[in-house]
C-alpha cells in the first residue's frame, strides 16, 4: 500500500472520527456554551433556549463517555452537578473558531445575489 494511501485513509479515518463526536444540532452548542466555563446543568440549558432538558441530558453523557466533558458532583442541597471542558474538549478551540469564521463567511456568501 502507498503512503499516500494509506496516509488518506487515516486521515478519512481520523475526519470520520472527529464528526462521530460533534455531530448532530446540540453538541457543539454544548461544547461552545461549556467553553465560557464551568456550568451546571440549567445554566447550560438556559444558553442553548431550545434544547430539552432530555435531550440535554443525553447529549452531556454521549460527550461526557467521549471524554469531552466532565461532571462533578457539588456536595449541595439538593445535590447539583457541574459540567465542565476536558482538556480534550478545550482542545478544540480552534475547530471552534474556525468553523465560526466559516459560517460567518458561508452566511455572507448565500445571501450575494
Amino acid at each position: 500500500m502507498s503512503t499516500n494511501k494509506t496516509t488518506c485513509q487515516y486521515k478519512l479515518m481520523a475526519s470520520r472520527d472527529a464528526l462521530e463526536i460533534i455531530q448532530g444540532k446540540w453538541r457543539i452548542p454544548i461544547i461552545i456554551s461549556l467553553s465560557y466555563g464551568n456550568k451546571r446543568f440549567g445554566e447550560i440549558q438556559r444558553d442553548i433556549t431550545d434544547i430539552s432538558s432530555k435531550m440535554l441530558s443525553q447529549e452531556l453523557k454521549a460527550l461526557e463517555m467521549n471524554k469531552i466533558v466532565s461532571r462533578s458532583l457539588i456536595n449541595s442541597l439538593p445535590e447539583t452537578s457541574e459540567y465542565s471542558l476536558t482538556p480534550l474538549g478545550l482542545s478544540m478551540k480552534n475547530l471552534l473558531e474556525e468553523l465560526l469564521k466559516w459560517g460567518i463567511y458561508f452566511r455572507e456568501e448565500s445571501i450575494k445575489k
